[in-house]
């Protein structure tokens, strides 16, 4: 949300207030309280059916305002600083010491004692007009100046032990995007129902918003004509009512950073179950009793204060890691754990720069483009907006990599509908902007159900809690071009300075972004020897790390969103060409057609020769008319 607007407030529509506090224990509802102790669960007895309906209880937390590169650009082996298929708008300045030219800088780089400083840093401004300025119009170069210089700043996972402990762990998402380009509240009712009403959207003029792009919670629309409220189009959660799918949102009554989008619908605000459920909702401690006595719904919905959300200027990262942690270890700690899966997603990216440029719908798409009710861009793109952090705990996520698909919130409402058809029960929301439901992706191919791995690993101890009081006047550290640039400095501060080494295996279908090792019959596709480059593709013994970069990989799309790519040798410039010989021209290249079984991993069909390549059991090259399946790990090395 705006960070004035909810300075402002202490009562909402709904009649829940949302005052901050910077003392968890002294809430009078303790949003880290409440114990998970063991029970019985009946449901572990249960005979496994290697599918989504294993699956008992899906928990949701939505953070705020973090984008993907300010917090896991770093990474080892997801799409980060080390993207081979970067944009680069010509020409190119250098950086400059009088700030006049910024790189995107680590925000702790000059080793002064600035990591309260860089988790202090205000709020830069994650408006509709506001992200559309930095955005350019698709060049992606202005965030510096139209947000901030903090804004191209970013984190290493010292600095974020815990978030960075639960994405390694199991499953981090680098291609999940916001729903909207804009702020707080239309990513959250993206959310809660697949659509902010854009016209050529399922819902029609009649039904508010129309479009609903901002932080807008007075009845009546804005005087652009945009953003009428309240709400009043059917949301997820009422299909999960009609269908008898046991659910409940969980917030602290005296403080939800006013994050809570069911109490913007009209029909949240009558007395009843579904003000009761939503609007209303039940305890933190209630959350945690149930995980304790088995009496867990099927799903659960949590939606932190202000002082754990992890807004800048109203919650530190490190304050939001202790909600993450709490949750988490509640989950793991508990008998339901074996049956849930646990998604942590973030609404919006705050105003903090990404530099993946949008996937977005063809120009004129209904329900995503629009002409600017602010008279300001013209006739512009809704969504998906900006990448933000995204990651799954449960038994079949865990180690499981890096998730590769094309998704945005609307992903979770499809999950959830996938995973309820399996339960028998159809949930299928007809309110969800078609385009979505088309092109983003269900989360599915992120689980690997005939391997569950019950195994848990040893998270690191959560910060202790420090509350946003703890700033002070503290506004972040100083940007390192205000302090003039010079080999050193450059160095510190350089995004290539701080990628950690590694890699990750892949699930999804695939998209640009990485260095990619691909493993079949313990052998991995090579473009070199050793000495000197081959003519040919062939296969090497693969190494237990994938460090060797004779056998790294970069994917070229034909089309963005689709699964057509040449395959180009990583720091070669070479491509794979039509009768296996690695030659320079793009143009000769072999297109594959990439497709993927959760599972059982890649498939790669040469289109030129109709059948499918593969490594065999003597480590050669082939092709065959049966699919054969390659293990893809994404590189940073």
């Amino acid at each position: 949300m705006h960070l004035s607007k909810f300075l402002a407030l202490t009562v909402g529509l709904r009649g829940v207030s949302a005052v901050v506090s910077d003392n968890i224990d002294g809430q009078a509802q303790d949003p880290l309280g409440g114990q998970a102790h063991a029970s019985e669960n009946k449901s572990r007895d249960r005979p496994l059916t290697h599918s989504l309906a294993d699956i008992d209880h899906v928990i949701l937390l939505m953070q705020e305002n973090r984008a993907f590169d300010h917090y896991f650009g770093t990474m080892a082996g997801v799409r980060g600083f080390d993207d081979p298929n970067m944009n680069i708008n010509p020409p190119l300045s250098p950086l400059s010491d009088n700030g006049g030219t910024m790189s995107h800088w680590y925000l702790n780089y000059d080793g002064s004692g600035s990591e309260m400083l860089s988790q202090c840093i205000d709020n830069v401004g994650p408006g509709w007009q506001g992200n559309r300025d930095a955005y350019n119009y698709g060049l992606n170069n202005m965030w510096a100046i139209a947000q901030s210089p903090h804004s191209i700043g970013y984190f290493k996972e010292k600095d974020l032990p815990t978030q960075w402990a639960l994405a390694k762990n199991w499953i981090i998402a680098d291609m999940y995007q916001s729903s909207i380009f804009s702020s707080t509240s239309p990513n959250r009712v993206f959310w809660a129902s697949g659509s902010v009403n854009i016209p050529g959207s399922p819902q029609g003029p009649d039904k508010g918003g129309f479009p609903y792009i901002d932080n807008w919670e007075t009845d009546g629309c804005k005087s652009d004509g945009s953003s009428c409220f309240p709400l009043k189009w059917k949301t997820a959660v009422e299909f999960y009512e009609d269908a008898g799918v046991d659910w409940m949102v969980y917030q602290d009554p005296k403080d939800n950073f006013d994050d809570n989008p069911w109490a913007w619908f009209e029909q949240f605000r009558a007395s009843g179950p579904l003000r009761d459920k939503a609007a209303i909702g039940s305890s933190w401690d209630s959350f945690y009793n149930s995980l304790s006595d088995g009496s867990l719904p099927e799903i659960s919905i949590l939606v932190p204060g202000a002082s754990l959300s992890e807004h800048a200027g109203a919650g530190l990262p490190i304050d939001g890691a202790g909600i993450q942690d709490k949750v988490a270890r509640a989950v793991l700690n508990s008998p339901a754990y074996n049956r849930t899966a646990l998604i942590i997603s973030y609404d919006e990216g705050g105003g903090w720069y990404d530099h993946v440029p949008f996937y977005m719908s063809p120009r004129g798409t209904p329900g995503e483009w629009l002409e600017d009710p602010l008279d300001n861009t013209g006739y512009t793109f809704a969504g998906p907006g900006i990448r933000v952090p995204m990651y799954i705990i449960s038994p079949w996520t865990r180690n499981g990599g890096v998730y590769t698909e094309h998704s945005d919130h609307t992903s979770q409402l499809q999950f959830i509908e996938k995973w309820q058809a399996a339960k028998g029960r159809n949930v299928v929301t007809d309110q969800m902007v078609p385009w979505r439901r088309q092109n983003m992706a269900d989360l599915v191919s992120a689980f690997n159900f005939d391997k569950p791995d019950y195994s848990k690993p040893d998270l690191p101890t959560a910060p202790a809690y420090k509350g946003y009081g703890a700033c002070g006047s503290r506004a972040g550290p100083t940007p390192p071009g205000y302090k003039g640039y010079n080999q050193k400095t450059a160095k510190r501060a350089a995004p290539s300075y701080h990628v950690e080494k590694g890699w990750k295996p892949v699930r999804g279908r695939l998209t640009e972004g990485r260095h990619l090792a691909m493993v079949m019959s313990d052998h991995a596709l090579t473009h070199a020897d050793r000495s000197k480059r081959s003519a040919n593709v062939h296969a090497t013994r693969a190494v237990e790390n994938h460090e060797e970069p004779t056998q790294h990989w970069v994917i070229n799309a034909e089309v963005i969103g689709g699964d057509d790519f040449t395959v180009m040798a990583s720091g070669d410039g070479r491509h794979i060409c039509h009768q296996g010989e690695m030659c320079g021209d793009r143009g000769n290249a072999t297109v594959f057609t990439v497709g993927f079984e959760p599972g059982r991993g890649h498939t790669l069909w040469s289109k030129a020769k109709g059948q499918y390549m593969l490594i065999d059991e003597r480590g050669e090259v082939g092709y065959s008319a049966d699919a054969s399946h390659w293990d893809m790990f994404s590189v940073s090395y």
